[in-house]
């Protein structure tokens, strides 16, 4: 036991992208780059996500955000320090559209959404507090997301709206 505990770099809060010793950019860059790769479409995958947050679970989203990527800074100058174990953290999203779960439609909105996320130090972890976005999912992501609803959907009708959603998510831009 003794040997393993060797291994491991001291002071580097066991190499943990929200340790306090990190950035708090990069804890909102890890999870907003776990949203984008899916981890919220699929409910077990909370405890991904869960050490990056400081909310216990989230609501049932009706709709999920497509994106064509997002930005972080890194630069300390551009968030808003409220105080040293508090920031503001500016995020901005290249949204494509809205994809609403109950009908399987794609609204397409072509737009920069700009969001504050907030972070504070829990304990000796960075985590963010605010706010609780639907999931802002990436184009290529749901597509493959939708693929796999299609080869496991049985009823003809849900399938049809399913081709309809991908063909609609291919031309989004």
């Amino acid at each position: 036991i003794g040997a393993a505990f060797l291994l491991v770099p001291a002071g580097d809060g066991f190499g943990q992208t929200n340790a306090i010793n990190h950035s708090p950019a990069e804890v909102v860059q890890r999870y907003f780059s776990l949203d984008n790769k899916g981890a919220r479409l699929d409910a077990t995958s909370f405890d991904t996500l869960g050490p990056y947050v400081e909310w216990k679970d989230e609501p049932v989203w009706g709709k999920i955000v497509v994106i064509n990527g997002f930005s972080v800074p890194d630069d300390y100058r551009k968030w808003e320090v409220v105080n040293p174990l508090e920031v503001v953290i500016p995020v901005e999203f290249k949204i494509l559209g809205s994809v609403y779960l109950d009908t399987a439609g794609f609204v397409p909105d072509s737009t920069i959404e700009q969001v504050r996320v907030r972070v504070k130090v829990f304990g000796y972890r960075w985590k963010i507090v605010e706010p609780m976005l639907p999931p802002h999912v990436g184009q290529k992501r749901m597509l493959n997301f939708v693929r796999q609803a299609m080869l496991e959907e049985t009823e003809e009708t849900h399938r049809a709206d399913l081709a309809s959603l991908q063909s609609d998510l291919r031309k989004a831009k």
